[in-house]
């Protein structure tokens, strides 16, 4: 099996479990797995991290199908190796999901402080790599075990977090899953019509897709109609049903038993004890043939406190005894230690009823003793729900800061780079260099500043730099030109880069004419005139960004030089412009507006309010002989 059949194996797999075939989706991940060593001896050592990725893939499907399909302790076991493997190949984004699927495991095995320590890494993790889905899924898993543990506010604080966040990314499946788990808390609050709404929200936004949420709200549902305000036995039966049938749908056996099993305590509520006990019966055939020992536990235990009740016509002391001993010894054996008491009460109540009188002081005794180890054991485990919360809000409060860092980082980016560029560092672009065959590049001089700067102040020359440029700025951005740089009292500006227009020239040579008129009537504070020189090229450049820490965006080339040579051979208050700039300035849509020709005399053009005025041939150094211009503001133009 190669590669190519590999992955297509892998897009099924995750296919089958996207559509709730849990069964599916573990049969092609197994396979995939079983091929993988034939697979890993055929690659060399470049593709070997290749390799390694479809092995982590086929573990996290394999992960969640076991875990959907109610088999915790098999899908802790892999969700490890995956997590293992995620973070040999420096894959974050698996490494996250493989943490998040573990907690779901210890979760479900009722390990919540180890599932609130795995998530809270997931969580970090998915912060880290900025993964919106990835924090939605493990704050909605976080209230979860809160709900689980009672503590309904904090709960309902994490699920109403992941619900934003579903929101915001617009994640439909996570937004009706939160939606059902803030139900669950309502129901728990003994807020029926809440809870029933979140619950009708769920269903209504899960397509029949989405089978394994659809059928734990019906159960959801059937346990606010099992009791409380809305008792209504007949509608709890029919939704625990509907959750059955779809469970059985997708194969998932432990939704089955689960709702088989609570089927059996809603009869048993109403003193039907046969009807129970089928029930009980079914779910036990079920939790034994997938090995979930606690379900075993559960439904054996509830089996024997039923023929231990004295208002049940089938009354059985030894059958009772039987199965609440047999419910103590797994209870026992899984260090279960909540459950195992419960049922010691029971057994110690059977014992004096059956006039067993010293056994039954004994196990009261252990009943008690058993209670109080629960109740320390509880205590702890409170403390270290408090150490694992402490972290949690502690990684929020890092991951706002790191947030509002990050944006302010992206602000001063923006502040200093042009927004195209800016924007593709952001996304992790390294080296950052573009051609461009066509673009106008402006420089301009203040004359004289060496001399003006001796008579000010340090403050004063700032200040007047400052106002100057960012007049520059204003202008630049009316025209759609991007500021390069300053180098001391000189300006640099572009127009065609990092966004390329067709009349770059006329955009820069309106520009110039701006900067131009308001230079002419700039005077300093203490009365001096502040005049500029201004010259313009057009030509190709490279540009990009240079520097690792203090990032500048750069241009470079003849065009670039050119226009500089403009402007220093030019002279005050005038814009100074190469040929090249002219001939682009003059050719709108590739129609030239005039003959060219070795001399003319000045002109004005009628769609632009300038003067073209020739100068003639000069030397320019650097680059020898060159015809140049001035370009002058039109007097009396109007655009009417």
């Amino acid at each position: 099996m190669n590669s190519t059949i590999i992955l297509e194996l892998l897009a099924k797999a995750e296919a089958a479990y996207a559509g709730s075939n849990y069964k599916e989706a573990q049969r092609i991940a197994e396979l995939v797995l079983f091929e993988y060593t034939s697979l890993q001896s055929t690659v060399d050592t470049d593709n070997a991290n290749n390799i390694l990725t479809y092995r982590t893939r086929a573990l996290l499907v394999l992960t969640e199908a076991l875990f959907q399909r109610g088999v915790a302790n098999q899908a802790l076991g892999h969700g490890n190796e995956a997590a293992a493997l995620a973070e040999k190949i420096g894959n974050k984004e698996f490494h996250a999901k493989a943490l998040n699927l573990i907690a779901n495991s210890y979760w479900s095995l009722s390990n919540y402080p180890e599932a609130l320590n795995f998530l809270t890494q997931s969580l970090l993790l998915n912060q880290e790599i900025g993964s919106e889905r990835g924090m939605a899924v493990c704050l909605g898993n976080i209230g979860n075990i809160y709900q689980q543990l009672g503590d309904y506010s904090r709960a309902l604080e994490y699920l109403q977090k992941a619900l934003s966040i579903n929101e915001r990314i617009n994640r439909t499946a996570g937004i009706a899953i939160v939606l059902g788990n803030i139900g669950i808390v309502y129901s728990f609050f003994g807020d029926t019509e809440k809870a029933l709404e979140y619950y009708q929200r769920t269903l209504q936004l899960n397509d029949q897709n989405n089978t394994y949420t659809i059928a734990n709200t019906y159960g959801n549902i059937a346990a606010l109609y099992a009791d409380g305000k809305f008792a209504n036995v007949n509608l709890a039966s029919e939704y625990y049903h509907k959750a059955i049938e779809l469970f059985e749908k997708i194969e998932n056996k432990a939704g089955v038993a689960r709702n088989l099993g609570n089927i059996a305590v809603l009869y048993g509520s109403m003193q039907d004890y046969s009807t129970s006990l089928e029930y009980l019966y079914q779910a036990l055939a079920i939790n034994e043939e997938i090995g979930r020992k606690d379900g075993v536990a559960q439904n054996i235990g509830n089996i024997g406190a039923t023929y231990a009740k004295p208002d049940f016509e089938g009354y059985d002391a030894i059958k009772a005894e039987e199965y609440l001993l047999k419910a103590i010894g797994i209870l026992e054996d899984k260090g279960s230690k909540l459950n195992q008491y419960e049922l010691l009460k029971v057994y110690s109540d059977l014992l004096v009823r059956s006039d067993r009188k010293a056994e039954a002081y004994d196990y009261f005794k252990k009943f008690h003793d058993l209670k109080e180890a629960v109740q320390t054991e509880e205590a702890t485990k409170q403390a270290q729900l408090m150490e694992h919360r402490r972290k949690i809000e502690e990684s929020e409060r890092d991951r706002q800061v790191k947030l509002a860092r990050f944006q302010e980082q992206e602000k001063i980016l923006h502040n200093i780079l042009p927004s195209q560029i800016a924007d593709r560092m952001i996304d992790g672009e390294k080296t950052i260099a573009d051609s461009y065959e066509h673009v106008s590049v402006f420089f301009s001089d203040i004359v004289g500043f060496t001399k003006l700067s001796q008579r000010v102040s340090a403050e004063e020359l700032v200040g007047m730099l400052n106002g100057i440029f960012t007049q520059f700025d204003q202008l630049a951005r009316k025209h759609g030109l991007e500021k390069i740089k300053t180098i001391g009292d000189a300006y640099m500006a572009v127009c065609g880069a990092p966004i390329q227009v067709d009349n770059h020239a006329e955009r820069t040579a309106l520009f110039a004419l701006d900067v131009a008129e308001l230079m002419n009537n700039y005077q300093t504070n203490t009365g001096d005139k502040v005049m500029i020189r201004i010259g313009l090229h057009s030509g190709g450049v490279v540009a990009g960004i240079i520097g690792e820490n203090k990032f500048a965006y750069d241009l470079w080339g003849d065009a670039v030089n050119t226009a500089s040579r403009m402007e220093s051979h030019g002279e005050a208050g005038k814009i100074h412009v190469s040929e090249e700039f002219l001939k682009k300035l003059l050719m709108v849509n590739g129609e030239w507006l005039m003959e060219e020709a070795d001399d003319f005399s000045s002109f004005t053009i009628n769609h632009l309010p300038l003067t073209i005025i020739p100068r003639g041939e000069m030397d320019i150094k650097g680059k020898g002989m060159m015809k140049t211009y001035f370009l002058e503001k039109q007097n009396n133009y109007s655009d009417q």
